[in-house]
């Protein structure tokens, strides 16, 4: 039997905290710059792209689920038995997807917390302090994850349930009237442009990946992901209801969406309370990735201490930061576009092959390692 490349001891979570992350830490991406861009595209008809991508995931998340209930043993356990020492190159290319995957939400983070928590410009490059504390998490196992999944419940659900109630009152719904009011090829584009933003069911493959199934859990990650799903495509609808037209111009949705909350007049911006702890979420959600990315690199070269590259790996997204935030537009063009492929290869078509890998039973071949017995030796006359 192949020996696994790295003890997973400190990376198994639990199936409820799978479904806690599934439902309260994917949709903290989507409410940043996602609904301006799918405005954009699709005006009116926002749900109707938004709609297929979550469909598509949630499709890609069964097919992950269902091959995980079909052994006893862990997704990465089967797939160090099949693959072998081959497996490191398969764990290198996530390793370097996880961080391609993580330049536009780590630019979109930079961007909001300056034009969120500042009044002028900084003096100095202040979002540097994230990288310290994304170091810091990235040498910590997945099971740190699951106990951030646990947490992001109240973190994200209560901030997000205030947010929408305070912009209730100047929603408008007929904005979104009528149904399918917009051109197919706008709604296809803003299907598109979005990908980047809604590749997410292969963000829970790491965690499943050491998961050891167990009955029921499929349900409960499955209705997670369809909990995220509904309350993103509700901040969608709400969020165009309260901007209409010049949705497409308004960017950073949640902290925005309730400003004209009429109270705020008199008692300030405590919608900036709700945002902060929405931005804790979304700073887990950033450091996801990269989490994964220290993760599989280490497992592929029997790095048991992940200070070292999880140190190297920030170091070089602080120094890409700094001199590459002023080309967001064309980041985003190209992730978005010429290399929008990336995103449907290793998050949608190569999860499909997981369908392929043998069942293994818990005791298969563990009776190869007792010894056989000894032969009875002859009386003696």
């Amino acid at each position: 039997m192949t020996k696994p490349l790295l003890s997973a001891k400190n990376d198994i979570v639990l199936g409820r905290q799978i479904a806690l992350a599934a439902a309260f830490l994917l949709p903290a991406s989507k409410l940043l710059e996602t609904p301006s861009i799918l405005a954009r595209y699709a005006g009116g008809d926002i749900i109707l792209p938004a709609l297929l991508h979550f469909l598509l995931q949630a499709g890609v998340l069964a097919i992950i689920l269902f091959a995980s209930s079909r052994s006893k043993k862990s997704l990465f356990e089967r797939l160090e038995r099949v693959l072998g020492k081959g497996v490191a190159i398969l764990y290198i290319l996530y390793a370097v997807y996880f961080v391609y995957a993580a330049i536009l939400p780590l630019l979109d983070l930079e961007k909001f917390v300056y034009a969120a928590f500042f009044d002028t410009s900084p003096t100095t490059f202040t979002f540097v302090f994230f990288f310290p504390l994304c170091a810091f998490i990235c040498v910590k196992g997945l099971k740190s994850l699951g106990r951030a999944a646990d947490i992001s419940l109240f973190l994200f659900l209560l901030p997000f349930l205030a947010l929408i109630a305070m912009s209730f009152s100047e929603t408008d719904f007929s904005h979104l009237l009528p149904l399918f009011g917009s051109k197919f090829g706008g709604t296809m584009s803003a299907f598109i442009k979005t990908t980047p933003h809604f590749s997410d069911a292969i963000l829970l493959l790491p965690l499943i990946g050491n998961y050891r199934y167990e009955k029921r859990d499929g349900m409960k990650i499955m209705a997670g992901y369809g909990v995220g799903a509904l309350l993103s495509l509700f901040f969608f609808a709400v969020f165009f209801g309260v901007y209409s037209s010049i949705a497409p111009r308004e960017h950073y949705a949640f902290a925005k969406i309730a400003q004209y909350f009429p109270a705020l007049s008199i008692i300030g911006r405590a919608d900036l309370l709700f945002v902060y702890l929405l931005t804790v979420v979304l700073l887990i959600f950033t450091c996801m990735p990269l989490q994964y990315t220290t993760d599989l690199f280490c497992r592929a070269c029997h790095i048991q201490k992940k200070v070292l590259p999880s140190a190297v790996l920030n170091l070089a997204l602080f120094v890409f930061v700094f001199y590459c935030n002023k080309y967001y537009n064309s980041f985003y063009a190209v992730i978005s576009g010429k290399l929008g492929f990336v995103f449907w290869i290793f998050a949608d078509i190569l999860p499909l092959f997981l369908l392929l890998l043998p069942k293994y039973s818990e005791d298969e071949n563990e009776t190869q390692r007792i010894p056989a017995p000894h032969k009875k030796e002859k009386r003696r006359a």
